[in-house]
């Protein structure tokens, strides 16, 4: 089968050598039962290599499930993928089946793998190996003949490494390994991409497409695209509902770009090496803005009485003996992680006057202030997990781990 009729069937547009690679791998796996592991950066498209592997396989005229395993609650993700006995739970009102029961000799995408708790994985396991599973509340042991892919963003190994995702689960879902490359390494597609979107928002909303001018398209190319293809189509659309000329140029494409940092890593990397996660890393990088706020709280308290080093944040040092020290107060560095100057002033000796060191002035460790961002969250939203969740920019899972983790009372 040609790849162009696969790619206009599922609505793929690209011709990257690494998409036609996972494309093609689909194709040649699909007449098989092995076990299929995608990864990819968060908006690349890997719901659609399932569907393409499901629609060209034996089991195509059998039920195809697709589950977020990140949006269902760890207190009834076991009910939802095994099912559930009458009375086994508060609420169990009557027995249900499962979604590996449901989709006997069909195929189920798990997407977001990473996030399932470590039960629940153990619980998968078994399926994989030997299919078979327990209905929540139930002793029987019964079979299912289902064909498992899986996708998540996450970078497995470091997740391995620290208890967070069942080495032998990962081994069993990467009998194939599929990797979706990310939009900012396939530049040759973006322009395609851009007006597949703005051509079918012209149709939707019953107005001329709207279309780059050449000075655009460089812009439009050149930018990292973070949030990948679902970012993209997103600012087509905006463009396409609230520009009124048709003619998108440089000025106008920017208002509709974030701040391209390349300093923030836009998502989880699966293969890039980096280490721990994207929650963890935006609640580190948000500690760090922290540090450089509580930096300038210390400055802007200095009134020559105090000797302030910077570099040694929530510590005064104070020194009888020296007449003068060099003053460098405006290198403020225009990010959290380079703190790597001299912040000390210039004072007379005979007007520096020795402070005790105060408990709360002592050094703070990274675990500290993530704590103390947590708390400060869910009192902010009254314990409402999921608006404390979406302001530290992490998932409600995470959230709800991480408060585990830190023996958090919630309110």
């Amino acid at each position: 089968m040609e790849l162009s009729e696969i790619k206009n069937r599922f609505g793929i547009i690209g011709n990257d050598p690494r998409l036609n690679s996972a494309i093609d791998t689909a194709i040649q796996i699909a007449g098989t039962s092995l076990s299929v592991l995608i990864t990819g950066e968060s908006g690349v498209g890997k719901e659609v290599i399932p569907k393409i592997i499901h629609a060209y396989s034996p089991r195509k005229h059998n039920n195809y499930i697709a589950i977020n395993c990140g949006a269902i609650p760890e207190g009834t993700i076991e009910s939802e993928l095994f099912g559930h006995e009458k009375g086994s739970f508060t609420g169990a009102n009557e027995a249900r089946k499962g979604y590996f029961e449901t989709a006997d000799k069909g195929t189920i995408f798990l997407d977001e793998v990473g996030e399932l708790p470590l039960p629940t994985q153990a619980r998968l396991l078994r399926v994989l190996e030997s299919g078979e599973f327990i209905r929540v509340g139930s002793s029987k042991t019964q079979k299912t003949d289902v064909r498992v892919i899986a996708a998540s963003n996450v970078n497995f190994q470091h997740a391995i490494r620290n208890g967070r995702f069942r080495e032998d689960l990962y081994y069993r879902l990467n009998a194939v390994p599929i990797s979706i490359p990310p939009l900012r390494e396939r530049k040759g597609d973006i322009h395609l991409l851009f007006m597949k979107f703005a051509l079918d928002f012209a149709d939707k909303y019953r107005m001329p497409a709207v279309r780059l001018t050449p000075e655009a398209r460089i812009l439009l190319e050149s930018y990292r695209w973070p949030g990948n293809i679902r970012q993209l189509k997103n600012v087509a659309e905006q463009i396409s509902i609230l520009e009124k000329d048709r003619q998108v140029t440089p000025d106008v494409l920017v208002r509709y770009l974030p701040p391209d940092d390349p300093n923030q890593m836009p998502v989880r990397g699966c293969d890039s090496g980096t280490a721990g996660n994207i929650q963890d890393r935006d609640i580190i990088f948000k500690m760090l803005f922290q540090l450089r706020e509580e930096m300038d709280e210390l400055k802007s308290m200095v009134t020559g009485t105090r000797v302030v080093d910077a570099p040694a944040v929530g510590q005064v040092h104070t020194d009888h003996t020296a007449h003068a020290l060099p003053v460098k107060v405006s290198d403020v560095p225009e990010f959290p992680h380079k703190l790597s100057h001299d912040y000390s002033i210039t004072v007379p000796a005979a007007e520096v006057i020795p402070e005790p060191v105060k408990e709360e002035d002592a050094p703070r460790t990274i675990q500290d202030v993530n704590d103390d961002m947590i708390r400060r969250a869910l009192e902010k939203h009254e314990g409402r997990r999921k608006a404390a969740a979406a302001e530290l920019g992490i998932s409600e899972r995470t959230l709800y781990r991480k408060i585990k983790e830190l023996k958090i009372n919630e309110k």
